[in-house]
């Protein structure tokens, strides 16, 4: 007798195919959510490093403002650290490791270029340059996408009563004792407020900086 050919029935067919594609699904949402979870902790990770970055820079330049002016130039005689509502001036220096060495002029201002706000940072050696010496403006961006960027500034007059928070700080000719920055992103993320304190808080006659006498001050940064 022939025998019967064996196989699978229909039935047993479409059982399997069902369950076969039940399992890619469940295996492409799965990778779907590990690709997810991969994609927010790599912005997270992008945010918190922005946020150090942003950080950093105010810590490493803001807080070692120096008092001066700028009785060598023929513009109006003005005090090196300047504090708006919405941008910062001040006077730091670089290492002498870096391109810039020396005494820079910072400017951290909000800016809007291209339908958006940012904050930008604009550096200029202090000092005028030497003969064959050319050192040019330069500007970063340090933070895109800005929904808001406010400056306050905590100090007294005089540098020797209790101090008092200002939304300025202008026509001085002392630095404040701490500086608060407060950043708002277009995407609505924490941005924690930062203060930084100034540690070097004095004018510059009591730092031996009496106007007209720049020359206590070399090219480097360095206080003579």
């Amino acid at each position: 007798m022939r025998r019967k050919a064996k196989g699978f029935t229909l039935i047993e067919v479409l059982i399997a195919m069902t369950l076969l594609s039940m399992m890619v699904v469940l295996l492409f949402g799965s990778l779907k959510i590990c690709a997810d979870s991969w994609e927010k902790g790599e912005t997270k990770m992008t945010d918190v490093n922005e946020v150090a970055v942003v950080y950093n820079f105010f810590h490493q330049h803001l807080s070692l403002a120096k008092p001066l002016w700028n009785d060598f130039s023929n513009e109006e005689r003005t005090f090196s650290f300047q504090g708006k509502a919405h941008s910062l001036q001040f006077v730091s220096a670089f290492p002498a490791s870096a391109d810039r060495s020396g005494l820079q002029l910072f400017s951290v201002a909000l800016l809007s270029e291209h339908n958006e706000q940012l904050i930008k940072v604009t550096l200029t050696p202090f000092f005028p340059a030497a003969d064959g010496q050319a050192w040019d403006k330069e500007e970063e961006s340090l933070v895109r996408h800005v929904r808001d960027y406010t400056l306050a500034y905590f100090g007294s007059d005089d540098g020797v009563n209790a101090g008092s928070w200002r939304d300025e700080w202008l026509a001085k000719d002392i630095l404040p004792r701490l500086v608060k920055i407060n950043i708002k992103l277009d995407n609505e993320i924490y941005w924690p407020e930062m203060i930084i304190e100034l540690k070097v808080v004095g004018t510059a006659n009591n730092m031996g900086l009496v106007p007209g006498n720049t020359g206590n001050v070399n090219q480097t940064g360095t206080i003579q």
